[in-house]
């Protein structure tokens, strides 16, 4: 029989791992093994896993040495390559993967060039789940142009797949609607998941990858050089994004981001939010709502 993709997935988030860490992440029960979100190490802490429902501890303390082998097995025993993301926080794996790291800053000039002694870490065990957006898509068009989009849920909602999926649709093209030309800012490298240029994720046959690069500085980027007709960013943090997503509004692009709130009147509620609802910069909200049986999308005019 063949082996459920989410086990699948699964197991190659704890390759990553140090043996003896790996060994421990495998011997958890397959129906937990599906609902892993991530693996989360601190030194001298019991390794553990997030499932929907909190951390469970994994029954193994979590070794300093360890948290170094973890590095040098993300990036392939070649820090030095890895230095522009490392010092960021994090590395990405091949197969779609992403290592976060916390552990003592290399400061220079009063910017941080690097980590070192490592505290902990987190492995995303990142899982595409393709055709969520498929109903979707057509609804964010009018007269056939597409409609900039805000995609809204409190943390952990599922935001981050579901622009996945919907660049992916958009890019791809449907019934309706031609493919189009989206440019994805992976300011934090979630999307997309590059690795040495290519993405671990389908993001789609016709979009173009600005990967690690902060979206206030992405934006006028992939605006100058690859004329996009969408620009898609993850998670709008602060009043430098609205700026760049504003002028790039001006300039005729679509635009799809994803914000923490969960509804409308969330947004009103916080001074960055509420600033972007009366610049009426985008015209549709897409709400995600946890249900029984899993999440379900409800979309809303905002110009009405």
């Amino acid at each position: 029989m063949e082996k459920d993709f989410r086990v699948v997935r699964y197991e190659a988030a704890a390759a990553v791992l140090p043996f003896r860490l790996r060994k421990a992440a495998l011997a958890l029960p397959q129906e937990q093994q599906v609902e892993a979100e991530e693996f989360r190490l601190r030194c001298g802490r019991e390794m553990t896993v997030l499932l929907p429902q909190g951390e469970v501890s994994l029954n193994v303390t979590v070794e300093p040495e360890e948290l170094e082998t973890l590095c040098n097995l993300a990036t392939e025993f070649s820090r030095y390559a890895a230095v522009e993301t490392l010092r960021e926080g994090f590395v990405p794996v091949q197969g779609g993967f992403r290592v976060g790291l916390c552990g003592t800053t290399v400061m220079k000039d009063g910017t941080n060039t690097n980590l070192k002694n490592f505290s902990s870490a987190v492995i995303r065990i990142a899982r595409e789940h393709k055709g969520i957006a498929d109903s979707l898509a057509e609804r964010l068009f009018s007269r056939g142009i597409f409609v900039s989009t805000l995609i809204l849920s409190p943390p952990g909602g599922g935001k981050t797949t579901l622009l996945r999926d919907l660049v992916r649709v958009l890019s791809t093209g449907g019934r309706t609607y031609s493919p189009q030309r989206v440019s994805l800012i992976d300011e934090r490298g979630e999307v997309a998941v590059c690795y040495r240029g290519s993405p671990q994720m389908d993001v789609g046959p016709h979009t173009d990858v600005l990967d690690a690069c902060p979206k206030a500085i992405g934006i006028p980027m992939v605006l100058r050089a690859m004329n996009p007709q969408i620009i898609a960013v993850d998670e709008i943090t602060a009043a430098e994004d609205l700026k760049a997503l504003s002028m790039a509004a001006g300039c005729g692009v679509g635009l799809l981001a994803t914000v923490h709130a969960a509804d409308r009147e969330d947004m009103q509620r916080k001074p960055l939010y509420r600033n972007l609802l009366e610049e009426q910069v985008f015209g549709r909200l897409i709400r995600i709502v946890p249900t029984v049986e899993g999440r379900a999308f409800e979309i809303e005019d905002l110009l009405c």
